[in-house]
């Protein structure tokens, strides 16, 4: 059952689980904090653990808040855009045929019919990020089955505005964030092996952080350079 630890302007939500150590978090992109301790944990021993990491706390919101967020892509002209940890510039065409996205070495052309608008634009690039994380991501999942021991009954691909993914453990699915697509490869499989082993333990407890130690010994670092770039300042609805 969670609490409200409630310091000066600060919340807190405490929740007790059969766990052995104390867990702190302060979570992106907002830098809500959450204390997980030990079933026996009295909530003044929580407060007070809570009140001597305050200093860790706020350097973490002030890290959150300082780091970069990607401006909206309006689709226009040499236009900066991400992909795989890259670069690129956009090339618009315009063309009375279906649209459709190519790729070389320093450029997305994006080919559109004329009078295509600014959502039409940008629904043909977040389908063509689908279609590339729908070659990568399969192969990433086989992968991992046989290491941990798992089976994914399927994955999805979705906008989501606070997450990078998720996973329904009794369902065994996974999903996963199109804006992966912008990141290098490295991190998606760290996203993908993350939540293939919530199908093993569906709580970030000590099992769970275990067993990413022992196959994926760098996820730490992984999840600290996932979270150091640059964020979408773009509104989602849905």
């Amino acid at each position: 059952m969670a609490a409200t630890i409630q310091i000066g302007d600060l919340s807190i939500r405490f929740t007790k689980k059969d766990i052995k150590n104390v867990h702190l978090s302060v979570h992106p992109p907002d830098g809500r904090v959450t204390l997980v301790a030990p079933t026996a944990t009295r909530p003044d021993v929580a407060r007070a653990y809570a009140i001597s990491k305050l200093g860790w706390i706020r350097d973490q919101q002030r890290q959150l808040k300082s780091q970069a967020r990607e401006t909206p892509r309006k689709f226009i002209e040499r236009e900066s855009h991400h992909l795989w940890g890259r670069r690129y510039l956009l090339t618009i065409i315009h063309r009375d045929e279906k649209p459709r996205v190519t790729l070389d070495h320093k450029r997305i052309t994006l080919c559109v019919r004329p009078g295509s608008d600014q959502a039409k634009r940008a629904e043909v690039i977040h389908e063509w990020h689908k279609s590339l994380l729908h070659v990568v991501v399969p192969p990433l999942i086989a992968k991992w089955e046989a290491k941990l021991g798992v089976r994914v009954t399927g994955y999805f691909l979705q906008r989501m505005k606070t997450k990078w993914g998720g996973c329904n453990h009794r369902a065994g699915h996974i999903r996963l964030n199109t804006e992966l697509v912008k990141k290098p490869k490295d991190l998606l499989e760290y996203v993908v092996v993350h939540e293939m082993a919530h199908l093993l333990e569906p709580t970030h407890n000590d099992r769970f952080i275990a067993i990413l130690e022992k196959h994926y010994p760098t996820w730490r670092e992984a999840r600290a350079e996932l979270n150091e770039l640059p964020l979408t300042a773009e509104v989602w609805k849905g």
